[in-house]
């Protein structure tokens, strides 16, 4: 892949530096200055998942961070796109603004959202748990303007310095109004229907008072032709901070109600072979544009989590709601740095999507689902009551549709974590000692609903649900439902279980001269108290009823196929958990510019409702089965070197992973319970000369399945979506008047699923801005994404090579254009 090799070259070049190289792309401003009075070398202090923020050079860590205005040159994107720019990274994105997800150096992607990695503002989880079914952890959080940096941390001190995070750590710093002035933007989408409104502003309100508030508020359809308004919504945060002779308070509030539609897989044609498949459009339905929803497939009618008839719009996608208010204080006493953090986040919400279980040419959908000789009609739409022609919008295509909605009655989460800091003078060094105690409470209720719909194949947001009626004239749906249900009972559930965690900690560092020696431990304990409901739960539940769903007095075949909870039969949920956490680490200065680093670490992540349901939970007492069901264990050997030097870094880490997973995939909800190992190399560089900058990062993975305690076929095996690598360069001139860059990631190819046939090709994205500054008071914008409009695709639902030569698929979201002008104030 020419690109690809491209990309390598970069990152490559990001570690060479000489003299005539700098005199080509820079010219000074002004004559160089004397050595001594040059400035001290250049540092970069770190602070997300360690004791105490230091030099990068001088920690054991492999880290990387992104400023918050280098984020919006992306343009109106959300976190995922941001997130997937960032080296070291994996992040399977397309799904919208939330509920993608992330992992970093092979660790596996069992079923959504980010597992093994804690997503954090301002230094306390977001939630506690970031793999929540169809809810994961960015659901709850929006990139705009409050955000002053990114910084995440790979491996390392991340096992101890957070709960659930063996993996690494990802933390949106706000802005504070440290620095004051604002900003107000306004942005449109040129080919897709976005509009978008971004502010903030910063000042002091006295010496020792100041203040940051911020936000957006967007409205449209969005990037996928869904024929309706898709994105609607918000966020606002706020801080005040008030400073002492010895330290801080500072206050948060937060208020998000944001409104996203969930993207999943859509029909596409797909050749060739499993090592190199040709995927393509259906015809009327372009896999990088369109959804499968519309004005036309409007709602979902079910029963809810009290057995009552309820409806609820598909419009409604993905919309979050929390309120959350936080406290964070930092004080000197007594040769102690004292912190405290604590947050307050209440949360409920409603995520819905659909995605094909059948795709299929009319005549043979129909016969499957109505029997041979079965007639169709559209039950929708502006030919409702016609027959739909074999032909129907040039692919002649009926789905067998699921939605489903996951409506969180209760989400909240509360987080304290309290720590104490000194540093001591030891012989010729520093001796930094840190203790620290973090409690937790998560609430997941939840109430997870499905029907099973049946539609045409068409994009532009023009679908349409079909009724099926048998030859000897049976109506086999009704309004386009075939069964109040996802072809039975299974997957219908209620619970409401509250989580809680207390986790001790402390940490050692020794830093004389060049070399510094570290080490931490965490010892989390928690527990699970609460109820499931469902016919999942065996024993005799019955999970099918007869209801009339549109009370006409008669019950039709679609009604006799109503999914309904046993409520009268809940199942405890009543275990406890431990495990410890540990890290280890020698950093050698070996010169200014240059470090050494390794590091060992043992971390461990909690199981939540990725368990339920299964049987490592006894649904007679709700203990656990076996205490390993409890948590998974991720272990981690690293090493690597550190290089900064005249606006050129570059960092290189090699690492050696072994992981557990409990866990169920979202589609089909079968549990798994495997063993992981995985290896590679983690490469990011950047370099600044005069105008000219760029980052880059290359991640080289190499993974495999050890051991499938449940399927054992699959032991040997790759993990599904695992690419070998996956590379990202943004370069960019940066002048007076303008600034003009790009953003490139490709991601090689990956198995489909874990049986390794078919393939998923790679794929290359490019994204660029454009940003002029007539005044500086003033910018215009021109921003794009996917600009060569590349079908990138993160999911295939077909193990093998389809023989119908139709499957699903989801894809990275085609080009789009947007246009802003930003006031500065």
């Amino acid at each position: 892949m020419r690109i690809s090799a491209l990309l390598l070259t970069l990152i490559a070049t990001t570690s060479v530096s000489t003299q005539a190289m700098a005199q080509a792309n820079a010219k000074p401003d002004r004559p160089a200055e004397p050595q001594e009075a040059q400035a001290e070398p250049e540092k970069e202090v770190f602070s997300t998942g360690v004791a105490k923020g230091r030099d990068r050079l001088d920690s054991a860590t492999s880290t990387s961070s992104l400023k918050g205005s280098e984020a919006q040159k992306l343009g109106p994107v959300g976190l995922a796109d941001i997130l997937r720019t960032m080296a070291g990274i994996r992040v399977e994105n397309g799904i919208s603004e939330g509920n993608n997800n992330y992992t970093v150096r092979g660790l596996p992607i069992g079923s959504g959202g980010s597992k093994y990695v804690q997503i954090e503002e301002d230094g306390l989880p977001v939630v506690e748990f970031n793999d929540i079914f169809n809810m994961a952890g960015d659901s709850f959080v929006r990139a705009d303007f409050t955000i002053g940096q990114i910084e995440t941390i790979r491996g390392g001190s991340a096992s101890t310095f957070a709960t659930g995070s063996p993996g690494g750590l990802i933390n949106l710093i706000s802005k504070t109004g440290e620095v004051e002035g604002g900003a107000i933007q306004v942005t449109a989408g040129l080919d897709y229907d976005l509009k978008r409104v971004d502010f903030d502003y910063g000042a002091k309100l006295s010496d020792s008072l100041r203040f940051h508030v911020g936000g957006f508020y967007r409205v449209g359809e969005g990037p996928r032709e869904t024929g309706m308004t898709s994105f609607k919504g918000g966020q606002v945060k706020l801080n005040v901070t008030k400073t002492f002779a010895n330290g801080y308070i500072r206050a948060y509030a937060k208020l998000l109600d944001d409104r996203a539609p969930s993207y999943a897989t859509y029909p596409v044609t797909i050749t060739g072979t499993n090592d190199k498949p040709v995927i393509g459009n259906i015809a009327g339905f372009d896999i990088l544009k369109d959804t499968m929803f519309s004005p036309n497939v409007s709602a979902m009618i079910t029963l809810d989590g009290n057995n009552q008839i309820a409806r609820y719009p598909v419009k409604n996608g993905q919309n979050p709601q929390s309120k959350s208010l936080g406290l964070e204080a930092q004080f000197e006493l007594g040769g102690w740095t004292l912190t405290n953090r604590m947050r307050y986040a209440n949360t409920s919400g409603e995520f819905l999507r659909g995605f094909p279980s059948t795709v299929a040419p009319l005549a043979t959908l129909a016969a499957s689902l109505a029997g041979t000789g079965a007639t169709a009609t559209y039950a929708t739409g502006p030919d409702a009551g016609k027959p739909v022609p074999a032909n129907a919008n040039g692919n002649g295509l009926l789905a067998n549709f699921f939605v489903n909605t996951y409506n969180l009655r209760n989400g909240d989460h509360f987080a304290n974590d309290f720590r104490g800091t000194r540093v001591w003078k030891l012989g010729q060094g520093d001796l930094t000692v840190t203790g620290g105690v973090y409690v937790a409470t998560q609430t997941i209720a939840v109430e997870a609903l499905q029907i099973s719909m049946v539609t045409d194949v068409v994009g532009g947001g023009r679908g349409a649900l079909v009724n099926l009626t048998s030859a000897a004239g049976v109506a086999q749906t009704q309004d386009g439902i075939y069964a109040y249900s996802r072809n039975g009972p299974r997957l219908r559930r209620s619970f409401d279980v509250d989580y809680s965690f207390f986790a001790p900690y402390a940490s050692v560092n020794y830093h004389f001269g060049k070399l510094a020696i570290g080490g931490s431990l965490r010892y989390d304990t928690g527990s699970a108290r609460g109820w499931m409901v469902g016919a999942d739960l065996g024993d005799g539940r019955n999970g099918t009823v007869s209801v009339d769903m549109n009370g006409d007095g008669r019950i039709s075949a679609p009604e006799t196929r109503v999914s309904a909870l046993p409520l009268g039969r809940p199942a405890p949920v009543d275990y406890t958990f431990k495990y410890l956490s540990y890290s280890a680490g020698i950093n050698y200065r070996a010169a200014e510019p240059l470090a050494f680093f390794a590091r060992y670490s043992r971390g461990g992540r909690a199981n939540a409702d990725k368990i339920l349901f299964t049987s490592a939970i006894d649904n007679g007492t709700g203990k656990l089965t076996a205490s390993e069901h409890g948590f998974d264990i991720v272990r981690q050997l690293e090493g690597g070197l550190k290089f900064r030097k005249n606006g050129i870094t570059f960092n290189a880490t090699t690492f050696l992973a072994y992981a557990d997973d409990h866990n169920q995939l979202n589609a089909t909800a079968t549990w798994t319970y495997r063993k992981y190992r995985t290896y590679g190399l983690e490469l990011e560089g950047g370099i600044r000369r005069g105008p000219f900058s760029m980052v880059a990062g290359a991640t080289y993975t190499k993974a495999k399945i050890t051991e499938d305690k449940i399927d054992p076929t699959l032991t040997g095996k790759e993990p599904r979506h695992q690419p070998a690598w996956t590379l990202q360069a943004t370069p960019q001139v940066e002048t007076k008047y303008a600034t003009i860059g790009a953003s490139v990631v490709t991601i090689t190819s990956s198995y489909a699923q874990d049986s390794n046939q078919l393939k998923m090709p790679g794929f290359t994205t490019v994204g660029g801005f454009v940003i002029l500054h007539p005044t500086k008071a003033i910018d215009v914008a021109l921003t794009g994404t996917n600009l060569f409009n590349a079908k990138g695709f993160l999911d295939i639902s077909q193990a093998s090579m389809p023989t119908t030569g139709i499957g699903w698929a989801r894809s990275v979201q085609g080009r789009t254009l947007a246009a802003s002008v930003r006031f500065n104030f």
